[in-house]
């Protein structure tokens, strides 16, 4: 058990310190709220657009999300029917905010009519902020909700889509009561947050907060503790901002081993518990509640690209195609505005990678989601992602 837990916790340093460059704080984008940013185009020509990728850096994994974005990309170009993209691509050295702002500045000055990237949350903002009087957007792809607005939207998925799904998924269930557990660091209080948020936002309650240190001593420091403040509380479920490839394993097992009770408060997910087959093996995830991506059509998209590049696609590759079919999809319509604000909002959103998206007015997104369960160590969807927009869960 003691290596066991100490594997996880080389996990979790590995983990938080991949994603802290994602939550890097942003800049104000001086921008209206209510500005139609965005250039009119020619449907019937070539549209110059601009992949921001974070190659050029001396970490490896930054310039195969580079090629995975660009093969993406490229993937979704040659998917297009009746629209055709220009595509010119740049490095930002990673997420070096500096060079993002060059390349978003050089991309404009050479004919580009939208960004699409970069990804690094701080990059992402510099390049927002370099071409903010250019009246051009920035499709980026983090997940950082914090520069989110003006002429920056964000392709990642989001806590607070997240959050949402899941608790009006479990008000139909009965659940009502939720007591939340995260761990004490900047996503961990941002989730917190969203999750707080959409308890409150769906009628729900919530029962109490509790948080533990990012470290395997500390989550067992605060094991006795939390149990006894969920037994007191009354909640029907347990939400948890734990990730699979760091603090979940260890949570999910100290918990109920010290006398937490899964049946009577279930666990529930912010982040998806699938991308680790071993998590489906642990009891006290036996029944919880996670979201993932339609699984159709993210099938679909990943056997599609590895017959094309001979490999897997990375998870976050699909944020590049949808970006493209986005703009392709207005394109083909016959519609001058489709790098504006206002066609990329459009209520009825757009069939991407991992199923259905939209973009909202104030820069985030939604997305449609399955919620899943685990049962006899399997994957169980319970609720199927939704195909358009205003169904259960939208």
């Amino acid at each position: 058990m003691f290596a066991r837990f100490s594997n996880a916790r080389k996990s979790l340093a590995r983990f938080f310190a991949f994603t802290a460059l994602l939550w890097l704080a942003a800049c104000d984008v001086t921008l209206a709220p209510d500005a139609n940013v965005g250039r009119t185009i020619n449907p019937n020509a070539p549209i110059e657009v601009a992949l921001l990728v974070p190659g050029g850096s001396a970490q490896e994994t930054d310039n195969q999300l580079a090629r995975n974005f660009e093969n993406a990309a490229r993937l979704a170009i040659a998917d297009l029917q009746g629209a055709t993209i220009d595509l010119r691509v740049y490095n930002t050295a990673g997420g070096n905010p500096q060079q993002a702002a060059l390349a978003a500045t050089q991309a404009v000055n050479e004919g580009a009519k939208i960004i699409i990237g970069p990804l690094y949350g701080e990059a992402a903002n510099a390049a927002g902020v370099a071409i903010a009087g250019r009246n051009v957007n920035v499709l980026a792809f983090s997940n950082n909700s914090a520069f989110a607005g003006g002429n920056v939207f964000i392709l990642g998925p989001t806590f607070d889509n997240t959050a949402d799904r899941l608790v009006q998924f479990g008000t139909r269930q009965g659940i009502s009561r939720y007591f939340v557990v995260h761990g004490d660091d900047l996503p961990g209080r941002v989730g917190r947050d969203a999750i707080t948020s959409a308890i409150q936002r769906n009628g729900g309650e919530v029962s109490g907060v509790d948080s533990y240190q990012l470290s395997q001593q500390g989550i067992f420091t605060a094991t006795r503790r939390i149990v006894s403040n969920v037994r007191s509380s009354g909640a029907q479920g347990v939400f948890t901002t734990a990730s699979a490839n760091a603090d979940l394993p260890i949570l999910a097992t100290a918990l109920p081993d010290a006398g937490m009770d899964t049946d009577r408060s279930r666990f529930i997910g912010l982040t998806r518990w699938d991308t680790l087959p071993q998590m489906a093996a642990l009891p006290g995830l036996e029944g919880g509640l996670f979201t993932v991506p339609d699984p159709g059509t993210s099938t679909l998209f990943a056997n599609r690209y590895a017959a094309t590049y001979g490999e897997t696609p990375h998870p976050l590759a699909g944020l590049a195609y949808d970006g493209i079919a986005a703009i392709g999809a207005l394109a083909a319509a016959g519609n001058t505005q489709a790098v504006t604000k206002e066609a990329l909002t459009q209520p009825q959103g757009f069939r991407g990678t991992s199923g259905v998206f939209r973009l909202l007015p104030n820069g985030l997104n939604q997305r449609g989601l399955a919620v899943a369960t685990f049962q006899n160590n399997q994957v169980v969807i319970l609720d199927q992602a939704p195909r358009s927009f205003g169904t259960p869960g939208l």
